[in-house]
């Protein structure tokens, strides 16, 4: 059996995200979406909502699973669910170079993980959870980058503010 890991902060889930995930559960027996607290971003959901929205979004697709990791290191939550595969997407060449970086120190960490890259389809590759939060906060239209779920939940978070 064939398990990967999807990590990210997901804060929030964009269609992006989505899709790789979709593209994932069609290649792997099963998929898990890792949840994870990015330290250089502050995040406008919780580790729990952000998890939560996840979960929503990838209900239909059986083999998935979503599990929250606060303040730790990929490749230790990698360790804990005895996963050796992860995937990330690349929308552009300074994604493709950064995510290059990651993987060779998380090699090195734990030289048994390995990182696939899956690069974005063209209508994601434009999507960034920061800049669709910039759009909803200024009341621009991020109905196609976001689902209707996770755009109202975003919406929600910045009235509240």
């Amino acid at each position: 059996m064939t398990n990967v890991a999807i990590p990210g902060s997901f804060d929030p889930i964009t269609q992006g995200h989505l899709n790789i995930i979709q593209r994932c559960a069609n290649l792997f027996d099963q998929v898990h979406v890792l949840v994870m607290t990015n330290t250089s971003k502050k995040s406008l959901f919780t580790l729990d909502e952000r998890v939560d929205l996840v979960a929503g979004e990838v209900a239909p697709l059986k083999n998935v699973m979503v599990h929250g990791f606060a303040d730790q290191l990929t490749v230790d939550a990698l360790q804990q669910l005895d996963i050796q595969l992860m995937v990330r997407g690349i929308r552009s060449a300074s994604d493709a170079e950064f995510e290059r970086q990651i993987a060779g120190l998380n090699h090195q960490l734990d030289p048994q993980i390995e990182t696939l890259f899956m690069p974005a389809e063209p209508e994601f590759s434009v999507i960034a959870s920061s800049m669709v939060k910039e759009i909803v906060r200024f009341g621009g239209d991020a109905s196609g980058m976001l689902s209707s779920r996770v755009l109202q939940a975003v919406r929600a978070k910045y009235a509240q503010k």
